[in-house]
């Protein structure tokens, strides 16, 4: 389990399923990263509870028998928040917490409360308290009786305890407000990428914590905010890039996540217009996490969504000075996914190197083959520009001449 710092975190439980269609391996990897998620937002896990099931009940989630479980060991020890991976319904978030008589929250707005800590700008903020209040607006009945015997924590920022206790009525008037407000914020951040002239757009996506932003200020040599907690950075960054003799526009986004709540998809449209908009995409993953491969897959959904899953796209693959290989049967023909790799070469001879047209290994942190990474963005980049603009071509190599470190 994940260690926490000196500060004073809540005490919490995690609780999941096995159904039908997610099995123990794919809970535990779920859990883990929920359990990542509640330490980012500020809780330590102090144990973790699992039913296996056909599906999940539809008025509690789990069995009589889990609750009871799960009851004793909240009485037990204290505990002040109960999160479950999956969505839960607003009657089943009821019920839970007239048995537990605990601080009940769900996968999905635990994710809304670290956007909700992660926040900077106003625009972010915006975006934030739409979703939240989207969210809360079916489970407003009943869902703040515990604010009578607890303040404050997670899942108590944002919209908070003076305004939650209102009617629908005025919830629905908010939201309405919160969407205009950000129509006419998503306008004029559209004129302002409509007037960054005619530069290649290349744009960063990838899953939570995969080195986005540490790649951003090294090839950018800026100073975005970047640290080991999911969601560091919420504001899109961007940053007018000079490789070789070529400029262009590097945007930073968010990072996308597995369960990625509906509600923040939509409110953050104008950070996924970004993506939407751009020339090209910098795929980032993070080779070092025994799960990229399904990272691979979330981000790739996502960007199916928003209509930017053909765009050109180079695989990054990044943190290859963190990869530690998994222990192989000799006799395993996927010996090639196992065995260690320690030079470039070696990596380039992965089944990762075949994931796409355009692959490169990296690390960001340690600047590891940096001068690769570029030459091989100068290209993609120098072929987007060409193809815009065949009169320039002459202002451009072919092949980026050396550049120092």
């Amino acid at each position: 389990m994940l260690e926490a710092d000196n500060h004073e975190y809540e005490k919490a439980i995690l609780v999941g399923v096995i159904t039908q269609t997610q099995d123990e391996e794919k809970l535990n990897e779920y859990m883990d990263e929920l359990e990542f998620l509640a330490l980012t937002a500020g809780a330590t896990v102090l144990k973790r509870f699992s039913q296996k099931m056909a599906k999940p009940n539809p008025k509690t989630f789990i069995g009589k028998g889990k609750m009871e479980e799960i009851e004793a060991y909240v009485k037990a020890h204290n505990i002040d928040t109960i999160i479950f991976d999956d969505e839960l319904s607003p009657a089943q978030q009821r019920n839970i917490e007239k048995v537990l008589e605990a601080k009940i929250l769900d996968r999905t707005y635990l994710i809304l409360d670290i956007f909700a800590q992660r926040a900077q700008t106003s625009y972010a903020r915006t975006q934030v308290e739409l979703a939240q209040y989207e969210y809360l607006l079916p489970r407003l009945v009943g869902l703040w009786t515990h604010l009578e015997r607890q303040k404050g924590g997670i899942g108590m920022r944002g919209p908070g305890e003076t305004e939650i206790e209102t009617d629908r009525r005025i919830v629905r008037d908010r939201i309405t407000l919160l969407k205009a407000k950000l129509i006419k914020i998503d306008k004029q951040m559209a004129t302002q990428r409509g007037n960054r002239g005619q530069l290649v757009r290349v744009a960063l996506v990838g899953y939570t914590n995969v080195g986005k932003s540490t790649l951003m200020n090294v090839v950018a040599k800026s100073d975005v905010f970047a640290e080991n907690k999911l969601f560091a950075t919420l504001d899109t960054t961007v940053r007018k890039v000079v490789v070789g003799n070529l400029p262009f526009l590097l945007t930073d986004t968010v990072g996308f996540i597995r369960k990625l709540p509906t509600q923040l998809v939509e409110s953050f449209k104008s950070t996924l217009d970004e993506v939407r908009e751009s020339d090209l995409l910098l795929h980032v993953v993070d080779i070092s996490h025994e799960s990229f491969e399904d990272h691979i897959a979330s981000v790739n959904k996502i960007l199916d969504e928003i209509d930017a899953i053909d765009k050109p796209t180079i695989m990054v693959f990044n943190k290859i000075d963190q990869y530690k290989a998994e222990e192989y049967d000799e006799t395993d023909l996927m010996i090639d996914r196992s065995s260690v790799h320690y030079s470039l070469e070696e990596w380039k001879k992965t089944w990762m190197s075949r994931t796409g047209d355009e692959v490169i290994f990296i690390s960001a942190i340690e600047k590891e083959n940096m001068e690769e990474f570029r030459r091989k963005v100068y290209d993609k980049v120098r072929e987007i520009h060409v193809s815009r603009f065949p009169y320039n071509a002459f202002l451009y190599p072919d092949i980026m001449g050396d550049e120092e470190e």
